[in-house]
């Protein structure tokens, strides 16, 4: 097809008389070329070339599939199309992406940076719910991400009372290996009960402030109805939902846990959106206090449970034994460092250590030595009990008055 520019070079030398040869000749079109763009009364429209195949046309359709499904991040479905054979780019994937995920408008906010060792900010998000041991309960997920390098520790739970929120700090605080000097929180009743305008005003959760002081570092509250205040930690817990947790399986808690610090190995290894380097590289320059200068923080967590008539009780989808005079009372679990004591009545009466995985039963034989004898003498009694001796019956015999026996030694009735 001849360019527009062409079109108009032929029309104008027609135009100044010349023949349709002697155009041909200048021009290089064959006459029948030059015939049938005199005849064409508006320019040539380009047309558009078929675009070139890509590596990327086979994985299309599943792309946009799971878009549907959720707000999937590219990287992530980079991955998962990477694992079914894509040996295509990490670009093209994203700018696939960018074309036909639905464009939303999002308000502008003022960055705040922190200096190495300064700030790390802590949120919960809530996860929908799961199933454990019968019952339907909340599933929770902590997060922390240092403000500086953006290293991120993340952990599912079932509660987000203050023990669970203290045994996450500290988890993280190891996962890390040390702490900043200050946390950012928004207003949570775990952290404080009456929020006053200067933050060091304000009532803390007793329990709390009794973990924060212990270790030294400084609790902040953000402004009321500012998230952008904590915009890290919120970036965070969107991305930990639409990167990690959208669409994934697990058998459970620990299941869930072990995947997800798989997970943080890679995303803290890789670039940062927003600081354009590796968080595990930043981290490098971090000054965390250390936390040998602490001394050891025991965190108890408590819960109920009714021990069953079968001498066990449920924790997190597992059965552990109780001895059996115990059966059918209420007991308390004091949950600590991986293993938990039981209580009836204020007394300890076992403990076990928590096992991993679920559908998982841990037995002691001296919870049951005794039971079956005392099974047979209780059947024994009901047996005995159950046996009623037969009585037999004396026959009647007619009771009379001892006037009839003095008439008869007398010769009456003749």
């Amino acid at each position: 097809m001849l360019k527009t520019e062409e079109w108009l070079l032929i029309r104008d030398l027609y135009s100044q008389g010349f023949s349709i040869s002697e155009i041909s000749r200048r021009t290089g079109y064959a006459r029948e070329t030059v015939r049938k763009y005199l005849k064409k009364k508006t320019a040539p429209e380009p047309q558009k070339r078929p675009p070139k195949p890509s590596k990327l046309d086979p994985f299309k359709p599943y792309i946009q599939e799971k878009l549907k499904e959720g707000p999937y991040t590219a990287v992530r479905l980079y991955r998962e199309i990477k694992e079914m054979g894509f040996d295509g780019g990490k670009t093209i994937v994203k700018d696939f992406v960018r074309e036909v995920r639905p464009k939303q408008g999002v308000p502008a906010v003022l960055r705040y940076e922190t200096k190495p060792g300064v700030q790390a900010q802590v949120d919960w998000a809530e996860m929908g719910t799961v199933e454990v041991d019968g019952k339907v309960k909340k599933l929770f997920c902590f997060n922390m991400i240092l403000g500086y390098s953006r290293m991120r520790y993340v952990e599912f739970t079932l509660s987000i009372d203050t023990p669970t929120l203290i045994q996450c700090h500290l988890n993280a605080f190891e996962y890390f290996g040390g702490f900043t000097q200050e946390i950012l929180y928004d207003n949570m009743k775990q952290v404080v009960i009456k929020r006053a305008l200067k933050s060091s005003d304000s009532e803390w959760n007793p329990q709390f402030e009794d973990f924060f002081k212990c270790f030294g570092f400084i609790p902040r509250l953000c402004r009321p109805y500012r998230p952008q205040t904590k915009g890290k930690i919120e970036n965070t817990v969107g991305f930990v939902k639409r990167d990690f947790f959208l669409g994934r399986r697990f058998t459970s808690l620990e299941d869930l846990n072990a995947q997800v610090h798989s997970w943080l190995e890679w995303v803290n290894s890789t670039v940062h959106g927003t600081t354009y380097q590796i968080p595990l590289e930043r981290f490098k320059e971090e000054k965390l206090s250390p936390l040998d200068q602490v001394p050891p923080y025991k965190v108890v967590h408590k819960e109920t449970r009714k021990v069953s008539r079968d001498c066990y009780i449920s924790f997190l989808g597992n059965k552990y034994s109780v001895p059996y005079r115990f059966a059918g009372r209420t007991a308390e679990l004091q949950i600590l460092e991986g293993i938990f004591e039981v209580y009836v009545d204020y007394e300890k009466v076992c403990e076990h250590e928590i096992l991993p995985g679920n559908c998982r039963v841990s037995r002691k034989k001296e919870h049951f030595q005794g039971l079956l004898s005392e099974i047979l003498k209780e059947n024994s009694k009901c047996k005995k009990d159950s046996q009623i001796p037969l009585k037999f019956s004396d026959p009647e015999v007619e009771k009379r008055s001892l006037d009839v026996y003095e008439i008869f030694s007398e010769g009456g009735f003749e």
